[in-house]
């Protein structure tokens, strides 16, 4: 693999630097680095950050590949700037065990375009009422520790306790979709007072709230480790912050919408803005920032959840939940945390890379920018602003809510270990 000289990124924000990757493996940083025969990228003004990695993506395959397939997600992951990703468990047949986890973790290793790690059922088929093969699943060749029924609810306190205690054997992980089923029979969209307005159904944020309160007391209970998915209330960064005050190993993760798109766009009844947990308000807004920018959030997740045309160009009651996201998140992240001044561009890396990476425990990513890592690399042209065209996307599905939306930031080169997945824009 030959050498390639990365001259004059900002190495996470920070004062130029060359950046030098000799085969797999970063070289050398620093000022003034030179390479006989190496490629030479030419990268000033850019921001050079590790590459991302997403803890919360849906791939599709098995199943439905006529929303997803691993290849064009990995794909779209490329685009995005992102060099690993977990694939949720909601498959068909559902990654409940060994045989489905493996599958999917070739696939992931076949095409190349990022590291695919796919994530186990906490239950079989996702049904909330026997343990899934967690076990297996952990010594399988794809080696699992984070476990999700992601799209349902782990409801049962049992069944939720017993995965906790499980996992805790091998140091995994149970991440929960908390929603308790009950009080969202019917729901349409975030309840409050545009719901009611439009008479759609409300998920109201207590349905949120009660499940993240009860598994961390199960977590402190078992001295096991919980991870809250797409946390989405002003209720729910509260309880978590308590948590952590109380020294529970709790973390939770936050979607790029969920950060800048509030309930009011749901006047529009366009489909494409109906998602799980729904669109909050701009008070919920706010407080997801401000807990992201002070750490009580740990990391965002994409909740990258592709449909074909068919299931979402349809009246809102019909339509699928969920958003693609892959492709948009690293440019939403820079408008609603960077560009306010909530965070600089080394929390970015913090937050999308380094801590999915570590509790996902994904080796080789979320690693320094420094001599003897992994090249694992993406650099954003920071001073572009575009508007978003889903024409143009990798990913097989379309249904994003920031069509014709301006938004900041552009990656145009992304490297899985010292190979281009993403050069100038385009994908190798």
């Amino acid at each position: 693999m030959s050498k390639i000289l990365i001259r004059g990124a900002k190495v996470l924000g920070g004062e130029p630097q060359d950046v030098l990757i000799d085969g797999e493996t970063i070289a050398g940083v620093g000022a003034g680095l030179s390479a006989e025969g190496a490629e030479v990228v030419e990268a000033a003004g850019k921001v050079l950050l590790p590459g991302l990695v997403d803890l919360h993506t849906h791939l599709r395959e098995p199943g439905r590949e006529d929303s997803e397939t691993v290849l064009t997600g990995t794909r779209a992951a490329a685009s995005g700037g992102y060099t690993a990703v977990f694939a949720m468990a909601n498959t068909f047949p559902v990654a409940d065990t060994a045989g489905v986890v493996e599958q999917v973790y070739r696939l992931g290793r076949e095409h190349g375009y990022c590291d695919v790690q796919p994530i186990g059922a906490v239950t079989v088929g996702l049904e909330g009422r026997k343990l899934a093969e967690l076990g297996a699943m952990h010594e399988s060749a794809a080696g699992v520790t984070v476990f999700s029924d992601d799209g349902k609810c782990v409801d049962d306190a049992v069944i939720m306790r017993r995965a906790l205690e499980y996992v805790k054997a091998f140091g995994g992980v149970v991440a929960q979709h908390a929603q308790e089923p009950r009080l969202t029979e019917g729901a349409q969209m975030n309840e409050g007072i545009v719901s009611a307005e439009l008479g759609l159904g409300g998920w109201p944020a207590v349905a949120e709230e009660s499940i993240i309160a009860r598994d961390v007391l199960l977590a402190e209970h078992v001295g096991s480790r919980v991870h809250i998915c797409h946390l989405s209330t002003a209720g729910s960064v509260e309880i978590v912050r308590w948590a952590k005050s109380r020294g529970i190993d709790v973390t939770a993760e936050v979607t790029p919408h969920h950060l800048l798109l509030t309930d009011e766009l749901v006047r529009t009844y366009n489909p494409v803005y109906k998602v799980n947990p729904p669109l909050r308000t701009e008070r919920d807004v706010h407080a997801l920032r401000g807990a992201l920018a002070d750490g009580t959030i740990d990391i965002v997740a994409t909740d990258h959840a592709p449909h074909p045309h068919e299931d979402k160009d349809c009246e809102w009651a019909a339509a699928a939940m969920g958003m693609v996201g892959l492709e948009t998140a690293l440019s939403v992240v820079q408008e609603t945390m960077v560009d306010t001044g909530l965070l600089d561009w080394a929390g970015v890396a913090d937050r999308m890379s380094v801590k999915p990476a570590q509790i996902g425990q994904a080796t080789g990513h979320g690693r320094p920018v420094s001599a003897g890592e992994p090249a694992n690399l993406t650099l954003v042209d920071t001073e572009y602003r575009g508007q978003v065209d889903p024409a143009g996307f990798a990913s097989r599905s379309r249904n994003t809510p920031y069509q014709g939306r301006e938004l900041p930031g552009r990656v145009t080169h992304t490297w899985l270990r010292g190979k281009a997945t993403l050069v100038d824009g385009k994908l190798t």
